[in-house]
């Protein structure tokens, strides 16, 4: 018995599938300057972690929608507040 892959939405199926992937390689070249630049400031390691964050939400909702589950939208997860010093 062979097991079925999911079916991937293409870009003209599904758009929030072609937004979330967008945010994703934005989250990620995001991702790779920071990871460039040393030392980091607090600032600069706080957006890393919250851009980690925004990065793995959406690849679990395009997750979801390829498997057809249903997972949180960014939206509806609150992200940590930053403090101010």
């Amino acid at each position: 018995m062979t097991q079925e892959k999911p079916h991937r939405p293409t870009d003209g199926e599904n758009d929030e599938f072609r937004r979330l992937r967008s945010e994703h390689q934005g989250y990620e070249q995001e991702l790779e300057t920071l990871r460039g630049t040393a030392p980091l400031s607090t600032d600069q390691q706080w957006r890393m972690s919250e851009l980690k964050k925004l990065k793995l939400m959406a690849k679990d909702r395009m997750e979801s929608i390829i498997t057809g589950t249903v997972a949180p939208r960014r939206d509806e997860v609150p992200l940590r507040r930053r403090r101010r010093m």
